[in-house]
């Protein structure tokens, strides 16, 4: 599908920018961020299985947003379908580079750290007017590797080069070539923290049925809480957990039934039911059951991307980036890493779990003991930082 037109998108950001939007136009910008990040997800997702899984569908939209600024033609048309901007445009580029400071951001307990690195074949010219205009794009950074060539050097470029040669043909290391590398790296600080003694191991179900017992944090506190259903009448349910300052949140989201696989649900979400939980979620006081986790993954997106609609980029033969140099580049791959740890007080934790008896409320419950979505978003703009879903927590890393 492809995305809005540029005209109403640029009136969307910046009146939404300024405080002037209403409702609708809000509306309209928030599902343009949804609709991005559920294509991300859902793609990805087909070929993870029931592993866990992650990404920073903001880290990569602003990378590709990168990408856009050389390129040209129907590799341009391509980048500017799949995310629904053009990022040449002056007023675009402005607003989403103010976007990308506000939510990087580190005062008040949120710590957020984004990176775009574009790894350039050594040799390759690259034209003035791109590399001031990647200069000015935040945290971006051009790095110099070559390609066909084996180096030792364990530098974070020379990795990603490495991983473009195990991936790349003969023929396509001897073209010019560019690796899109981007990371997105949070921890933050809860507005109402679990304690730490109130933490217990509790079992967890698997998706085969099974049960592990993880380290089941516990709060009975005031949150956003709604119950949806999907275009197939599926019910599912949406906690609210605020972080300290109130413009990030974390969304845990869960199928209502026990015996409902996580993956039907993921298959049915979409924009338009991600910009419903704002109108649909109440304020309400719960006892609410997470489980600690942390998660950090790296993959390729070469397989992703086209499947989203970017294939031309990664075409020796059809990619058209001139507007970044004459040489005749193409992206050879696009990693991704991302890195997130949810614990009692958004630290890291080294204290011991306790073993403790909670006194049960007449509070409803939100018991996350089974397979869930999370997606940490930025209120204001609707901005999905992450997106991923955790499937067992006691087989992630702590």
């Amino acid at each position: 599908m492809r995305g809005p037109p540029l005209p109403w998108l640029l009136a969307c950001l910046w009146l939404a920018a300024s405080g002037r939007a209403d409702s609708s136009l809000q509306d309209g910008v928030r599902e343009l961020h949804g609709r991005f990040a559920v294509r991300l997800y859902q793609t990805l997702a087909e070929t993870e299985n029931s592993s866990d899984l992650m990404a920073s569908p903001v880290g990569v939209s602003l990378s590709l947003a990168l990408l856009q600024l050389g390129a040209r033609g129907n590799t341009l048309a391509q980048l500017e379908e799949t995310l629904g901007f053009n990022a040449n445009d002056a007023q675009v580029r402005s607003l989403l580079l103010g976007s990308q400071g506000d939510l990087g951001n580190s005062s008040r307990g949120l710590w957020l750290q984004q990176t775009c690195t574009l790894l350039v074949q050594s040799g390759v010219d690259l034209l003035t007017s791109f590399t001031r205009s990647a200069a000015a794009w935040g945290h971006a950074a051009i790095v110099r590797a070559n390609f066909s060539q084996d180096n030792h050097t364990g530098s974070q470029g020379e990795r990603a080069a490495a991983g473009v040669r195990e991936v790349s043909t003969q023929g396509e290391r001897a073209a010019a070539g560019v690796a899109l590398i981007s990371t997105v790296a949070f921890r933050g600080v809860w507005q109402t923290q679990f304690q730490f003694s109130n933490t217990q191991n509790l079992p967890f179900t698997l998706p085969d049925g099974s049960s592990v017992k993880v380290a089941m944090m516990y709060q009975a506190a005031e949150v956003g809480f709604g119950q949806f259903r999907t275009g197939s009448d599926q019910r599912y349910t949406v906690l609210d957990l605020p972080y300290l300052g109130g413009s990030l949140s974390l969304q845990v989201v869960l199928p209502s039934e026990r015996k409902t696989p996580l993956s039907s649900l993921e298959s049915r979400l979409s924009a338009r039911q991600l910009a419903s939980w704002e109108a649909g979620l109440r304020r309400t006081k719960m006892d609410v059951f997470l489980p600690r986790f942390r998660m950090q993954r790296r993959f390729s997106l070469r397989a992703a991307l086209p499947a989203m609609g970017v294939s031309d980029a990664f075409s020796a033969a059809a990619a058209d980036f001139t507007g970044m140099s004459e040489d005749g580049l193409y992206v050879s791959d696009a990693f991704h890493e991302v890195r997130m740890e949810v614990t009692e007080d958004g630290t890291k934790a080294s204290a011991a779990t306790a073993m403790v008896l909670l006194k049960r409320s007449r509070a409803p419950v939100f018991k996350a003991d089974r397979p869930f979505l999370f997606l940490l978003r930025h209120i204001n703009t609707g901005s999905i930082l992450f997106m991923g879903r955790v499937m067992n927590p006691a087989d992630q890393a702590q």
